[in-house]
């Protein structure tokens, strides 16, 4: 009894139109992502720079036309809907081009499309059996689990890129400390050689 609620669950989740994906953004670059969508269609947007520089970036996105259906510059993150009013290629873009010389890594989640009904045939006029609303239970669950996730995915990623560039620092330090204690130890070397030679020097001149 419970597997065909069980495989309609693994159906929706299988089909959901959603697009995840983390990308580098040179500096003075920008990049493209494309979508062709139908009239009527609803799409949603989230950004958000996990690294580089102040952690902003331009954002724009155009329809078919190349109407500008929003634009914002030096956000870290931000989040978009929109219902399309015409079928064509919508096109979103996000510009480094203000940044000179710091490169920036960004997290984008672009969905279409309404969330279907878990069960097509469920109306609220309708009386839910016990496995119905279990199932019901789940597949909620099951989303504040991907949203948890995909959150923290990116402050994983952001704190391990902290503590690479952290690490990369302290390496560099530690290079220079260690040139700086030999530069050091040679030079005290030197110097207590020299009060040596002086003294023989001297004692040689009085004999």
């Amino acid at each position: 009894m419970r597997y065909p609620f069980l495989l309609i669950l693994a159906v929706y989740i299988a089909f959901a139109n959603a697009t995840e994906l983390t990308f580098e953004l040179p500096d003075n670059e920008k990049q493209c992502f494309y979508e062709d969508l139908e009239q009527g269609a609803k799409f949603d947007i989230d950004f958000q720079v996990i690294a580089g520089g102040n952690y902003d970036v331009d954002c724009f996105v155009t329809d078919p036309l190349n109407n500008m259906l929003y634009q914002e510059r030096k956000k870290q993150y931000d989040s978009f809907s929109h219902t399309t009013t015409m079928k064509g290629v919508y096109k979103v873009c996000f510009s480094n081009e203000f940044s000179t010389f710091s490169h920036k890594t960004v997290y984008l989640d672009f969905r279409t499309g309404e969330d279907d009904r878990l069960m097509p045939d469920m109306n609220g006029a309708t009386a839910l059996t016990q496995m119905e609303s279990a199932c019901l239970s789940i597949h909620e669950i099951l989303k504040v689990v991907s949203d948890s996730q995909t959150w923290y995915r990116l402050r994983e990623a952001q704190d391990r890129i902290r503590a690479e560039d952290l690490n990369e620092r302290m390496h560099f330090w530690s290079i220079g400390e260690t040139i700086i204690l030999f530069v050091v130890c040679i030079g005290q070397v030197l110097m207590l050689k020299s009060f040596f030679s002086e003294k023989k020097a001297n004692v040689a001149t009085s004999t």
